[in-house]
């Protein structure tokens, strides 16, 4: 399929000003001031309107989450329509608390059914504890031997979390990193954060101590806890990765929290977003008594990038890096998170006020107006 999106304001994520994009076989083939009308192209006109890069998820629960109170608490899985209404072009799947009755082969499967339908699903290997829960021998021979897996989880400073020793992690880093090695892979260690005191000590004890790279070690949930945040910016300031959270685990609005981080001299290209997605979270009735359980939303990236760019307190190139752009460099990913030649055709197009009316993802048109084109019918529904 070959698509022609023509005469669009183009952030990719910085600003090239009104381009058309041509896009055959699932990649962009040129960017130019303007393209002649081409018959065998289904044409959008994007006159007026913003065309940025597919936005990356790199924590989701594509399989479901909870189960904090009990099995009837778990959360069901995410569906790809839902994903790519969220703008989520990209996703990374993992497990939670439960390494038992939820899978990493499941995962796996519904990272790789997502791709079928067209949102790139890749995954981390491992769960919330140091024990090993891999597809094969060790989170190493993962990262080798299976193309969708970019890295590895764990859990510290949890009441949940196997309570690592900086050996252990330190131990398990080098697995990660010698695994993206051989792979051709950058190869992360995605850390889960809870809220209890000691906070991030134990990785400024790896990158300070044992002297590992710091580029290897993704600590998500960074907002938790104001305090928790105030110790993820002094993370930052060393070149670490930060993770804010906006579907759960966040002591205030996530756009708020990225706007502190800019404020408090943290360089914008280290600033990432994702949603724990379908996380079971607790839900309360009027009186504040616990009733039920709820999924995170996999929507929450979206509302937080259009909650900051609203304000206008940062440029769209800003704020659109921290969920394409940033999390792809994070990831080590070179062929999403931004426009450019020969990159992968995944587009969010977005009307003046930042609402997104159309979606391209792997150069297929997967959602126009707002509604979504089944597969089957594509053609027609053009």
């Amino acid at each position: 399929m070959t698509i022609h999106i023509k005469n669009g304001t183009v952030w990719a994520p910085e600003p090239l000003g009104v381009r058309s994009i041509l896009v055959a076989n699932g990649h962009v083939l040129d960017l130019n001031d303007h393209w002649p009308t081409n018959s065998n192209a289904h044409t959008i006109d994007a006159t007026g309107l913003n065309v940025v890069p597919g936005f990356i998820d790199q924590h989701i629960h594509i399989t479901g989450a909870g189960g904090k109170d009990g099995f009837a608490s778990m959360t069901a899985e995410c569906s790809a329509g839902d994903l790519l209404k969220a703008g989520s072009t990209t996703v990374v799947g993992l497990l939670g608390t439960d390494g038992s009755a939820r899978s990493i082969r499941s995962v796996f499967a519904k990272a790789k059914g997502l791709n079928t339908e067209g949102v790139n699903g890749y995954m981390y290997t491992g769960y919330y504890g140091i024990d090993p829960v891999h597809l094969m021998g060790s989170a190493k021979e993962d990262l080798m031997f299976i193309d969708n897996v970019l890295g590895c989880k764990v859990a510290i400073a949890d009441i949940r979390s196997s309570y690592p020793t900086d050996l252990e992690l330190v131990r398990l880093l080098r697995d990660i990193r010698v695994g993206g090695m051989l792979a051709g892979k950058k190869g992360i260690l995605h850390l889960h954060l809870g809220d209890l005191p000691e906070r991030m000590d134990a990785l400024f004890r790896i990158v300070n101590d044992y002297k590992f790279p710091i580029e290897h070690i993704s600590p998500t949930h960074v907002a938790r806890t104001e305090s928790l945040f105030e110790h993820a910016i002094e993370f930052a300031k060393l070149g670490g990765s930060i993770d804010i959270t906006t579907g759960a685990s966040k002591y205030t609005e996530p756009y708020l929290a990225a706007l502190k981080a800019l404020e408090n001299g943290v360089p914008e290209h280290l600033i990432t977003f994702s949603t724990d997605g379908n996380a079971g979270l607790t839900s309360f009735n009027e009186e504040g008594n616990a009733e039920g359980t709820r999924p995170a939303d996999p929507r929450s990236n979206l509302w937080e990038f259009q909650k900051l760019v609203k304000t206008k307190l940062v440029s769209p190139t800003t704020a659109l890096k921290l969920v394409t752009s940033n999390p792809a460099d994070n990831l080590g990913l070179k062929h999403v998170g931004r426009i450019t030649q020969g990159g992968q055709g995944d587009f969010l197009i977005f009307d003046d006020n930042w609402t997104l009316q159309h979606v391209i993802s792997q150069g297929k048109v997967r959602i126009f107006d707002q509604k979504v084109i089944p597969n089957s019918n594509l053609q027609e529904n053009e």
